[in-house]
């Protein structure tokens, strides 16, 4: 094929709420192309990562080409990208977008339009895509195909006439799907001729090739030993291969036009890549980079801690290696008194955080303990000052603090009608305000709230699920920040502050946190040879407290009778022993009692 022709070349991406079989077509793609062998074959094979397979969700977008012989005669290439559902993983499903002329929308046949689909439908729109409207899961006893063509009009407003119904699972439907591609999804356009422009979609390090980076090439051809520039980062390299992923990595000749395949930088340094930047000629620069897609914007943040401090090195190395792959971590050193040296590690989300504490205990093999989560508060102080605190030990004295805002959301859930009672509930409990009741069909209802993001990250997606026996669905973007009567809630074990367990919470929350706090605390710390109390406190203030009873040693066990006052010798005794002790012992926190904040209320 001509490296400018682009005739034959269709970029897609597969997009989709959670769950809804995205990674199962892309099998069924690659099984139908022969793209991969038979005996090859596996369930979510683009899916590389363990955590992934384990939990049957994808985490980060994968790139892969396939040759398709289509109805006319004709060979096309495809370049299909699988991206991620959860709503923690948006900003992989822009990054995606930005690379591509079409997408595949899928939608599950049982449950119809949910909370992400009509984002993702929002992104591609946005993005000015070519969109293929598809019906999975329609071998499903439960299946109503031409009930959610309906759904697909009235709320994505996206003519579903010719929506493809398919089965991930039995393959049927699956040609229709790639001559549809064919027909309803342009060709890339650009010039061999140009400059290069070409723009970074995802990249990792090599212990042995360096950074290794996706691209998509707009303009221009890339071949090895062509020296191209990083435009944002402003580094040159020498290009040690080119190749495509089908899936297993391919080098091939140069990638033209059109084409997404991986570029060997062979850069040692992991922070020199960054994603979003565009690539170009050194000696032939193009214009004006590409214009890329957002920054991903951390929404939690939580302190990492080693178990060992001797791995404190380890970890930052760690995270240095993850961020080239996951560009939305971001990190700042932190010490705490309880638990040492360690980093304030910034999340797109709580989903987010759990998969990346895993990947750093499996792959780099660390002992971590993660601290309760926290989000981005505005403190203005009575100087005019403002400062953004991301750990509750760095709020000021409440005499110099003026107000403090907190970030806000704008969320989506998405619910059949006889839950909507249930969910306004669950949103006033979490300080939620309904801004909007949208009835898009018979069967389902959009209600839009604005929700503190304090609120959300603690129980807000679980309670949903369990008082909407799972139909609802969720999808949330940032808001603005705004003024909330916020206060500090420490945590004193024996008197003295445990700083790692301190929180942020709203004043009209904090009595019942605080109790519900040290009763949870109370199970999980345990018992020592002295009296242990657990407090909560507002500045000088207790407002709750638990007691861990004493384990008590029967030193009567010996006294069989005798004077009384022999044995009242004895317990005075041990009751001095028990307070020399409570003076100079240390209670260990374990590894739940910092996450037990969020499970305050089961």
């Amino acid at each position: 094929m001509n490296t400018t022709d682009t005739t034959h070349i269709r970029n897609f991406s597969i997009v989709a709420h959670i769950d809804h079989g995205k990674s199962t077509i892309s099998d069924r793609i690659l099984e139908f192309t022969r793209t991969v062998e038979e005996r090859d074959m596996e369930a979510q094979l683009l899916d590389t990562m363990d955590i992934e397979r384990e939990r049957g969700i994808t985490i980060k977008s994968n790139a892969v080409r396939v040759m398709y012989d289509a109805d006319d005669g004709d060979s096309y290439q495809f370049n299909l990208i699988d991206t991620p559902g959860h709503v923690d993983f948006t900003y992989e499903v822009s990054r995606s977008l930005a690379a591509c002329e079409g997408a595949v929308l899928v939608v599950d046949a049982t449950q119809g339009v949910e909370a992400q689909t009509v984002s993702n439908a929002n992104l591609a729109m946005n993005a000015n895509l070519d969109i293929v409207p598809t019906i999975n899961k329609i071998d499903l006893p439960s299946a109503h195909p031409e009930e959610v063509k309906l759904e697909i009009e009235d709320e994505l407003a996206i003519p579903a006439d010719d929506a493809v119904c398919v089965s991930g699972k039995t393959g049927a439907g699956i040609h229709d799907l790639l001559e549809a591609i064919v027909c309803l999804i342009q060709a890339p356009t650009g010039s061999s001729e140009a400059p290069l422009k070409a723009l970074i979609l995802d990249s990792y390090f090599d212990e042995y090739r360096g950074v290794v980076a996706m691209v998509r090439v707009f303009d221009g051809i890339i071949k090895k030993g062509d020296t191209l520039s990083l435009m944002q980062a402003g580094i040159d390299f020498l290009v040690d291969g080119v190749g495509v992923k089908q899936p297993a990595e391919t080098p091939v000749a140069q990638l033209g036009v059109g084409e997404v395949g991986f570029v060997v930088t062979g850069l040692k340094d992991p922070e020199a890549v960054h994603v979003g930047d565009t690539l170009t000629y050194r000696d032939r620069a193009c214009d004006a980079p590409l214009s890329g897609y957002r920054e991903a914007k951390p929404m939690v943040y939580t302190g990492l801690f080693p178990i060992d401090n001797k791995e404190y090195e380890n970890l930052r190395d760690a995270l240095e290696k993850l961020h080239v792959n996951d560009p939305s971590l971001t990190w700042t050193p932190e010490t705490s008194v309880a638990l040492g040296f360690g980093f304030r590690v910034g999340f797109l989300g709580l989903l987010h955080m759990e998969v990346v504490k895993e990947r750093l205990e499996r792959e780099f093999d660390l002992n971590l303990i993660a601290t309760s989560p926290s989000v981005d508060y505005h403190v203005f102080k009575t100087d005019g000052s403002m400062l953004a605190v991301r750990s509750p030990q760095d709020l000021p004295d409440v005499t110099r603090i003026n107000h403090i805002e907190e970030p806000y959301l704008r969320a989506k859930v998405i619910c059949p009608p006889e839950y909507t009672g249930a969910v306004m509930q669950l949103a006033i409990e979490h300080r939620g305000i309904t801004t909007d009741i949208i009835h898009l069909s018979q069967r389902s209802v959009e209600m839009r709230f604005d929700i503190p993001l304090a609120e959300l990250i603690l129980d807000f997606f679980d309670q949903l699920k369990s008082r909407t026996k799972g139909y609802a669905s969720l999808d949330y973007e940032f808001s603005d920040y705004r003024q909330s009567d916020l206060v500090k809630l420490d945590i004193l074990l024996s008197g003295d502050d445990v700083d790692a367990l301190s929180f942020i919470v709203h004043k009209d929350k904090a009595y019942g946190l605080a109790r519900a706090l040290c009763d949870k605390l109370k199970e999980i710390i345990p018992r020592q040879l002295f009296e242990v109390p657990i407090q909560g406190a507002i500045g000088n203030k207790i407002i709750a407290r638990s007691t861990v009873k004493a384990r008590r040693k029967d030193v009567l066990a010996k006294c069989y009778g005798g004077d009384i006052s022999r044995k009242r010798k004895l317990l005075e005794k041990q009751k001095e022993g028990k307070k020399r002790m409570k003076a100079i012992g240390s209670v260990e926190v374990p590894q739940e009692a910092f996450l037990a904040i969020l499970k305050v209320d089961e």
